[in-house]
């Protein structure tokens, strides 16, 4: 009997949330596990960006397939797994998140479901390196997640019906690349004026009030040193807001942007795509409720 899951796309970091905010986005990858004669993990993908998805051992949703296998002690799988993708490799927009959160979720499914999906979310993190992808991914929504000594806190917070705008370059920016551009510390004064936004953003998006959100989501921690990395995104800020975009922020490491607005998500888009086109790239957009159910 086949097993389906669809995880949706996320950003992270949403302007001042740092590794800390995270956001479920209505574009979904489906994973499709089907019993098979063989022995062994066989995965095939299609649909966006198909040709960059590894087939062999280090295919993410394979190696999460075996993390749950080893941690339930379970036989080893006997499966061809079909990846039918929307959301683009490399864009800031959670791809990996959404392999691992599908092979996890799938393979618990298939043996059973022994784990929780707090056990889910654990291996999840350890597999992508940090939560912020991985959490709003699984339970969808708006997604704080603090690490403490204890381990990991997720808090999951509903919001109204809201869309944004997602614009992504045809630039290729690494997330190690943009990790590398950030200082090793911050003033006193930058972490205190992120410190005060990030709450903003939680309860600005909460109420969708976009008078908050255009002062809550700014950030000095990570943005103003990944911003330069990508031709032309500096422009496409300022073409976004100009086009009457309340708040705009680079969805996780970049290179794409995503921008937030009651009305005018079509206008917005082009606006920021012809800032793009000026600086010499071509791009795609997307126009995206917000995903309130996670991982299913």
């Amino acid at each position: 009997m086949n097993t389906t899951v669809s995880v949706p796309a996320t950003s992270a970091n949403l302007g001042p949330g740092f590794d800390c905010l995270g956001l479920a986005l209505g574009l979904y990858n489906s994973v499709t596990f089907t019993p098979a004669s063989a022995p062994g993990v066989h995965t095939t993908a299609a649909g966006v960006d198909a040709d960059k998805i590894p087939t062999g051992a280090d295919n993410l949703v394979a190696t999460a397939l075996e993390a749950v296998r080893a941690r339930v002690g379970a036989r080893p799988f006997n499966l061809h797994v079909h990846q039918q993708n929307q959301i683009p490799v490399g864009s800031g927009l959670g791809s990996s998140a959404a392999a691992i959160v599908a092979g996890l979720l799938g393979g618990n499914r298939l043996l059973g479901s022994p784990l929780t999906r707090a056990e889910l979310l654990e291996m999840a993190v350890a597999l992508e390196g940090h939560p912020d992808n991985v959490a709003p991914a699984l339970y969808g929504n708006l997604v704080l997640a603090v690490a403490h000594a204890g381990g990991l806190h997720v808090e999951p917070i509903g919001l109204p019906p809201l869309r944004v705008a997602v614009v992504l370059p045809d630039f290729a920016l690494a997330t190690s690349a943009a990790r590398a551009a950030l200082p090793r510390q911050v003033s006193l004064a930058d972490a205190v004026f992120n410190a005060g936004r990030t709450p903003l953003v939680v309860r600005a998006l909460e109420t969708a009030d976009y008078a908050k959100l255009r002062i809550a989501m700014q950030d000095r921690l990570h943005q103003p040193y990944r911003i330069p990395l990508v031709p032309g995104l500096a422009k496409a800020f300022e073409a976004a807001t100009a086009a009457g975009a309340a708040a705009v922020a680079l969805s996780g490491a970049g290179p794409s942007l995503i921008a937030f607005a009651a009305t005018g998500h079509a206008q917005i888009a082009t606006a920021v795509q012809n800032a793009f086109a000026a600086a010499g790239y071509a791009s795609r957009h997307w126009i995206l409720p917000i995903d309130t159910a996670g991982a299913r």
